[in-house]
């Protein structure tokens, strides 16, 4: 991280700076000055001179002033007199005005850590001079006696009186915290049983830390249920009871927790919430101490229970092997935090909203779900609904991938049937320089470039893309044998655009690519890359424009419903409703020949717009001049020729894939793979055919469903939310592999397709058309 901003580390002096830490961390008081804290000589000193210990019992004195949740604390006054001074790695008779010392009074209200609790801060003033302040900074407990540590303001003496104050806003959240770690231990109990054995804790004014021992990490649901059984806890407002028990006595109470082998005096000190002491000692076979909480501690805590307030658990996590470790929030912190909480949670909303939003990218919003994502991870919020809106975001993320996979499958697909028509018209031009709609999609470009080579194999193809969102433009070219002799190369060619499109590239004499970024010279690399195959072949190309087939904009008329098409069996799926001689005279009609399974799709096309599609032969070859058939004629008189055109012009809009571009592209271009799957599978069972043209085709139709197969992994319908006429017309097309070809033990390789297969013909329009469909057994 340092280098990528320019910057160096010094090693040594970080490694000076650990072995100083670890040296301070092992001196038992964070942060704690070895030329002031007592050591064990310092301590032998004291006790020599008579020293008493430290009167620290008035850090008990205080109260609340109600029992309401939101109560003021109440404190006590003390006065101390100074019995030792401490610097410099000695005890001195005075201290002048601006250092650093440690002061030992006879008497204190201030917490000395210990226990997990954190020391209390504040100040004190000497009696009859106020100028004289003493600046609490750190309160340490050695032997008994309480070491006062800070810095002074004026001169100070052994013998002198101090007035202690403690700060009260900082000990009340200590205490908060204090109290609400053993609402905490008891949760735990609760909801992990006998596995929940304390292993240290730390109570500090802005939240507390609970470790404890456990196999595994708690799920969501239980750090949840954890939280809410504190929260429950905490509503009751139990009163607080401490009160010192005979060691003895005191653990011979069910239900009360300890430290795993930790040493306790005797008496001890035990901490009931809502049960008062003298209860438990009297009965401590009963089950009270089970109902809540009771722990050995003489640490400060609060009056009552409901005084914490609202409690999160903001992170559980792994610390050591089989330990665990929970931090938590109460009061005033807990508040923020749910604040927090509810303030990403609208933004997760508002998120959420933007998905259907036409006017944000994908690009766009994957950047908002990364960024929101990254700050509910470092938020201070509750663990379970950290965990709850990250799986929410998760969840969106994949369904913009899910659709961000079918906008470049339909890409795709619009680009290789475009390509596929545009070459077969001009098989004979030598080079083509085309501009496809691929964005920066390099795969959907070299697979129009494959297209090429299966086409027309002597036919040289330089095509480019443009992605304005994505600023990018991008060219794929492929040369053939016979250009190649000439003296074109693939990477020569690409070279000539690399300075206009204001990027780079390279590759074979057979193959090559590049990319750029301005995407305002696409007009002017088309030409250049037309120049430059002219000048090198010293052919030009002149190709034929190929305008591919698109819905009718045209809404069906309704019509009544006079006839119902019949239904077709499965084992007659290549039947499409009887021809008659009879022409209607209004509505669309169908001129087919019978048994013509091309129009099935006819039919069903029209079942979904509700109309009434009578068949029948033409009654003259000038009416249908194209001698295309199926062929459709409008309420209108006009001629529609082939069945995929007919279906598109009967289709609802849903069916042609709404109002989305590549929608419609890709319906279209699944229309075109339907007529070459329908001619496949008909070689492979047609009666009478060629053992080897049949085996040819088997397989090719075999290859070509486990493709779709792997297309279907992670999609309903082809295109979209709903089906269309990609779905329809591939499973018309399939119709006879799936009743008469396909064995269930084939299908059970192919689960998406045949998951596909049965949900498409099971649609009410199809079903009515197709009637029921058995699969080959």
């Amino acid at each position: 991280m340092g280098e990528e901003r320019g910057l160096k580390i010094d090693m040594d002096a970080y490694e000076a700076a650990r072995k100083q830490a670890q040296l301070i961390s092992q001196g038992g008081g964070k942060g704690v000055d070895d030329q002031i804290n007592l050591d064990v000589h310092a301590i032998a000193d004291l006790q020599g001179r008579g020293v008493p210990p430290t009167d620290d019992s008035p850090k008990y004195d205080y109260s609340a002033a109600s029992a309401d949740p939101d109560s003021v604390y109440e404190f006590g006054t003390c006065q101390g007199r100074v019995v030792a001074l401490r610097c410099d790695k000695q005890f001195v008779q005075e201290v002048p005005s601006g250092r650093e010392c440690g002061i030992l009074l006879d008497r204190t209200s201030m917490y000395a850590e210990q226990g997990g609790q954190i020391w209390d801060e504040g100040y004190m003033t000497k009696e009859g001079d106020e100028e004289t302040e003493f600046t609490v900074k750190n309160v340490q407990v050695r032997g008994g006696y309480v070491l006062h540590i800070g810095s002074l303001a004026g001169t100070l003496r052994v013998g002198d009186t101090l007035n202690v104050f403690i700060d009260q806003e900082r000990r009340k959240q200590v205490m908060n915290n204090h109290t609400g770690t053993h609402v905490l231990n008891f949760a735990l109990r609760r909801v992990l049983t006998s596995e929940a054995d304390q292993r240290g804790s730390l109570v500090a004014p802005d939240r507390l830390r609970f470790d404890f021992t456990s196999n595994s990490a708690m799920k969501s649901d239980q750090v949840k249920q954890c939280e809410q059984i504190a929260n429950d806890l905490i509503s009751r407002n139990g009163e607080v009871f401490a009160k010192e028990s005979p060691l003895a006595l005191a653990k011979s109470i069910q239900g009360l927790r300890a430290v795993f082998d930790e040493t306790y005096p005797d008496p001890v000190r035990v901490v009931s919430i809502g049960v008062p002491v003298e209860d438990l000692q009297a009965d401590p076979s009963g089950p009270a101490a089970t109902q809540t909480s009771v722990e050995f501690c003489g640490g400060t805590h609060l009056r009552r229970a409901g005084h914490i307030g609202p409690f999160v658990i903001a992170s559980e996590e792994a610390i050591a092997k089989g330990i665990r470790r929970i931090v938590a929030l109460t009061g005033p912190e807990a508040t923020k935090a749910l604040h927090r909480s509810a303030a990403l949670e609208n933004q997760l909303n508002v998120l959420s909203e933007q998905l259907n939003d036409p006017q944000l990218s994908s690009k766009e919003l994957v950047r908002r779900i990364v960024e929101l994502t990254d700050e509910i991870s470092q938020a201070t919020i509750q663990q379970w609904k950290k965990d709850q809106l990250r799986a929410e975001l998760t969840k969106m993320k994949k369904q913009l991938d899910d659709k961000d996979k079918a906008r470049k499958a339909a890409v795709m697909t619009s680009v290789v049937e475009e390509t596929k028509a545009f070459v077969t018209a001009n098989k004979e031009l030598p080079w083509i320089v085309r501009r496809l709609e691929a964005y920066s999609n390099t795969k959907a470009l070299d697979a129009a470039l494959k297209q090429v080579k299966a086409i027309a194999p002597e036919m040289s193809a330089l095509f480019l893309s443009v992605d304005e969102d994505a600023g990018k433009v991008v060219c794929l070219s492929a040369v053939s044998k016979p250009a190649l002799a000439a003296g074109l190369k693939a990477n020569e060619w690409v070279t000539k655009l690399t300075e206009l499109m204001g990027g780079r590239g390279g590759g074979k004499p057979e193959s090559a690519q590049a990319a750029g970024t301005n995407v305002t010279a696409a007009e002017a690399c088309l030409e250049a890359a037309r120049q430059h195959a002219r000048t090198t072949l010293g052919q030009d190309s002149q190709p034929v424009e190929v305008q591919v087939p698109t819905a009718s904009n045209a809404a069906p008329s309704p019509a009544s419903k006079t006839a119902k098409p019949s239904k077709a069996s499965a084992k007659s799926s290549s039947k499409s409703p009887a021809a008659s001689s009879a022409v209607p005279s209004s509505g669309p009609v169908l001129f087919c020949g019978s048994g013509d399974p091309r129009a099935l799709l006819c039919h069903i096309a029209a079942g979904y717009s509700g109309l009434s599609l009578p068949v029948t032969e033409a009654p003259a070859p000038d009416a249908v001049p194209l001698g295309r058939r199926p062929t459709l004629r409008t309420a209108d008189g006009t001629l529609i020729w082939d069945a995929a055109a007919a279906a598109l012009h009967l289709a609802p809009a849903q069916l042609r894939g709404g109002a989305d571009p590549a929608s419609e592209a890709a319906v279209l271009a699944a229309l075109f793979q339907a007529d070459e799957l329908r001619q496949l599978v008909a070689g492979w069972l047609a009666a009478g055919a060629p053992a080897q043209q049949s085996a040819a085709s088997r397989q090719a139709v075999e290859q070509w469903l486990e493709r779709l197969d792997t297309v279907l992994r992670d999609r309903t319908y082809l295109v979209g939310e709903r089906v269309t006429l990609a779905d329809l017309a591939l499973s018309c097309a399939l119709l006879p592999a799936f009743t008469g070809g396909l064995d269930g033990r084939q299908r059970a390789r192919l689960v998406c397709v045949t998951r596909w297969f049965r949900t498409v013909v099971h649609q009410p329009p199809a079903a009515a058309i197709l009637g029921e469909v058995k699969l080959h057994e």
